[in-house]
């Protein structure tokens, strides 16, 4: 199996707390960060979702902290879909520091919703696939 899609990130100064130590908050953007990016290296434009009237939607999001990370620190973060037969999709993702230590794993349920109906769509991974130039990337 393939290394799943990755973007490295350095943690900011701004970004940390008052143990010194990476605002809980702050992973959630670096995963959101991580999901963006595939997207977009799959060549699917935030303007290409809207021309569809479709945007990725987040229903739940589990956050497990391993490892503290510290202003410098270089992190990578994954992300890889996991596709079942119904309308929600599973996106699995950590943080690993440049030493392999894992700081953080995140999962979460995802979905793409129908902005006009408000509602989730049949088969997100076809659609996602349909809009993709590499959509490989989106797994099997």
């Amino acid at each position: 199996m393939s290394e799943p899609f990755s973007v490295p990130v350095t943690v900011r100064g701004y970004e940390i707390d008052t143990q010194g130590h990476l605002n809980q908050s702050v992973y959630l953007n670096y995963a959101e960060h991580a999901r963006w990016s595939l997207l977009q290296a799959a060549g699917v434009r935030q303007a290409d979702l809207i021309a569809r009237g479709v945007g990725p939607v987040a229903l739940e999001t589990t956050i497990r902290y391993r490892r503290e990370l510290l202003a410098g620190d270089e992190v990578e973060v994954t992300c890889a879909f996991e596709w079942g037969e119904g309308r929600t999709f599973r996106i699995r993702q950590l943080i690993r520091k440049a030493d392999g230590t894992v700081a953080a794993e995140i999962e979460g349920v995802g979905g793409l919703m129908d902005l006009e109906a408000r509602k989730l769509v049949a088969d997100p991974h076809r659609r996602l696939k349909e809009l993709a130039s590499d959509p490989a990337l989106f797994g099997p």
